[in-house]
């Protein structure tokens, strides 16, 4: 005998391939009501891209308020930023305003990431050749 929760499981299956078949009542990407110049998907991948480029930011904000390299790879950032050069030039091939917009964002974040470590790993060496002295 087959459980109900079976069956109700083989229902929704069903139900989902029924509807994946139906483009009628696919929602069709027209301007935004807010913001006539941006399509809809424009506005869901700004949101999107929102989190995306600003993951990286807690650390360079914690390297600055701890005003130390220690416990920072800047190889992460580093390879994220050369990546997110190429996603901005997919941008441009693609003509996507938040591929573009939120990649160059992204960019400046991780270069600025990158820099920070550079600086004050430069200032705790000096400081460990002072301290020999």
């Amino acid at each position: 005998m087959v459980s109900s929760k079976r069956v109700q499981l083989l229902c929704f299956f069903f139900g989902v391939i029924i509807l994946a078949g139906c483009a009628e009542i696919a929602l069709p990407d027209e301007r935004s009501l807010l913001f006539p110049g941006f399509l809809k998907s424009e506005i869901i991948g700004i949101v999107a891209g929102f989190g995306t480029t600003f993951a990286a930011l807690p650390d360079l904000i914690a390297m600055l308020k701890r005003r130390s390299s220690r416990g920072m790879n800047p190889t992460m950032a580093g390879i994220m930023g050369v990546f997110q050069i190429l996603w901005v030039y997919y941008g441009l091939l693609i003509v996507s305003r938040p591929v573009i917009v939120w990649n160059i964002v992204a960019v400046l974040i991780n270069s600025l990431t990158v820099g920070a470590f550079f600086y004050f790993e430069r200032n705790e060496k000096l400081d460990r050749l002072e301290a020999k002295r």
